[in-house]
């Protein structure tokens, strides 16, 4: 039997979106996902995925496109910028340029974009803070 190993954060555990042109999404991602050192991991022809992030056509799910709104975490103040630059670059549209956003909290850093889809995007650097853990690792 394979050995599964899937990598989980500590408060998300998964986030499915339903897209009209999953190549158009797919490149997206690939591009914003990049900036945080992060990639796709998995993609067939109706779908693809990384770590908790589910992308799928309409067809494989009898639904239609849903907006959701997506924060990804930034390790810091850079890798948002490089995010948003790498997202317009790859058909993402401005829906707030990076900067300093303290009615969230203080130090709340962020850019959101807005996916092919109409899903709001957004990475976000929370200032200087501990980890407990990289991930959650589940091995079955």
């Amino acid at each position: 039997m394979e050995a599964h190993q899937l990598h989980r954060g500590r408060l998300i555990d998964h986030v499915h979106l339903v897209v009209k042109d999953l190549a158009a999404s797919k490149r997206f991602y690939e591009a914003v996902l990049g900036t945080l050192g992060l990639k796709i991991q998995g993609a067939s022809e109706h779908n693809f995925y990384s770590d908790e992030l589910f992308v799928s056509t309409a067809d494989e799910h009898s639904g239609s496109p849903m907006r959701i709104h997506l924060a990804f975490q930034a390790a810091d103040e850079a890798a948002v910028q490089h995010f948003y630059k790498a997202g317009l670059a790859a058909g993402g549209k401005d829906n707030g340029e990076p900067g300093l956003r303290p009615h969230y909290h203080e130090g709340y850093y962020a850019a959101f974009l807005i996916d092919p889809d109409g899903h709001n995007i957004e990475a976000v650097y929370h200032g200087p803070a501990q980890r407990s853990a990289e991930s959650v690792v589940l091995r079955f």
